[in-house]
Formats: C-alpha cells, sequence, structure tokens
C-alpha cells in the first residue's frame, strides 16, 4: 500500500501529477480542492461556505479542512493506498495528518512565484461540467467555449490577482515550514514543476524508485 502527499503551490500541477499516479498504480486521488469545488458546483452548504472564503482570496480554516480530510479518509476505499492534495497546509494539519498515517513519501513539486502567477492567470472553468481549461497548454477547440458541454468558460471567483497574491503570502508563511516537518522523516522528494508533464511524472517516479511512465498512444 502506497500512502504519498504531494505539495506545491497552487499551480504547480498537483492535481494533474496525482491523476497520473492514480490510474496507474489503483491510488484513490483525494483532493481537498476538488472536494470543496463539488460542494460549491452542488450548492451545498458547505458549499456556500466555502464560495464566499475563496472568493475573499482567503484558506479555508484548519478545524473546517481537517474535518473534510478525516471523513474521506475515514471511508477506507483505498485498498492500494492514496496520493493527497491540498493538505496538509500549515503546521498542525501536518502534526494531525502524522500521528494518524505512516506516509511513505511527499512529493514537493517546486515553482517560482512568477511562474505561478503565469499558470494561475490563464487558467478558465466550465461551470457546467467543471472541465479545466489553460490558456497557456490546453485551450479550449472554440473559444471561451468548453468542448465537452459548449457552456461559457468562466475564471474562477478565486483566480484574481489580488486572490493570487494572498494565496502566495499563506503558502510561503505557513505551508513551505510544514515540508521542514515531513524533511525530519527523510520523506520529501523535491521535483521541479517547469518542464512538460510526462518529464515531471518521470522525474517523480524515478525519485520514488516506481515503474516508469508511459505516455499513452494517441486515439
Amino acid at each position: 500500500m502506497r500512502k504519498y502527499v504531494i505539495m506545491g503551490v497552487q499551480g504547480s500541477g498537483k492535481g494533474t501529477q496525482s491523476k497520473l499516479l492514480r490510474e496507474e498504480f489503483g491510488l484513490v486521488h483525494i483532493s481537498v480542492g476538488d472536494i470543496f469545488r463539488w460542494n460549491v458546483r452542488n450548492h451545498t452548504k458547505l458549499g456556500a461556505q466555502v464560495r464566499r472564503i475563496m472568493a475573499a482570496g482567503d484558506l479555508v480554516d484548519d478545524d473546517l479542512v481537517e474535518s473534510v480530510v478525516r471523513r474521506r479518509l475515514d471511508e477506507h476505499d483505498w485498498n492500494f493506498g492514496f496520493i493527497i492534495d491540498g493538505f496538509p497546509r500549515n503546521g498542525r494539519q501536518a502534526e494531525f495528518f502524522m500521528e494518524s498515517y505512516d506516509i511513505d513519501a511527499v512529493i514537493h513539486l517546486e515553482l517560482p512565484d512568477d511562474e505561478v502567477r503565469r499558470r494561475v492567470l490563464s487558467r478558465r472553468l466550465c461551470p457546467n461540467c467543471g472541465m479545466d481549461y489553460n490558456l497557456i497548454a490546453d485551450r479550449p477547440e472554440q473559444e471561451g467555449r468548453c468542448d465537452i458541454c459548449g457552456h461559457s468558460l468562466v475564471t474562477r471567483a478565486d483566480d484574481t490577482p489580488e486572490a493570487l497574491e494572498s494565496r502566495l503570502r499563506d503558502y510561503h508563511e505557513k505551508t513551505r515550514p510544514v515540508l521542514e516537518l515531513f524533511r525530519r522523516k527523510e520523506v520529501v522528494h523535491d521535483v521541479d514543476g517547469r518542464p512538460p508533464l510526462d518529464e515531471i511524472q518521470q522525474a517523480i517516479r524515478d525519485t520514488l524508485g516506481l515503474p516508469p511512465y508511459v505516455k499513452p498512444a494517441a486515439a
């Protein structure tokens, strides 16, 4: 059983790399951000609370994040293991996590702030089906329209320059110190988040001692 944490600033590719590992190794991908966005799209009570927080450019408080993660992991549907992203984000969450689970590795995707800004401010979202796009590397076939359902694409409420700067400050002040806690356990693997996604995936596998990545053949 493999239990991984993937860390990195917003826009570093945590979700993309997690999904590639999930698909081949049967891991459960637990994305705190995806859980919150699902609740926002489905207009749940939690979603309304998260929408207000995201619009202000703030991060969800520790108690709420911990309760969501705990409930998800308590489902115990991760027979082959899990890879979790978006958690932990500060020292308190890291202590909670390390007390509860034996982590095999922490994958740290390194990305400079200027590249984060370039990537994040180019993101677009389909509010109807949830499909993500990036105007740099993953443009829709028809400008401004979702390839899947044809709905108009929007900018996420938390992808404004002001909100991004707030999250970058929060990351450097609170989340980066979490890496130092994990480094004491000698489980952190630093990976450059700038190359193409398949090269990053191979670098992750190399450092974790996993079988090589084989890029799927084009349909």
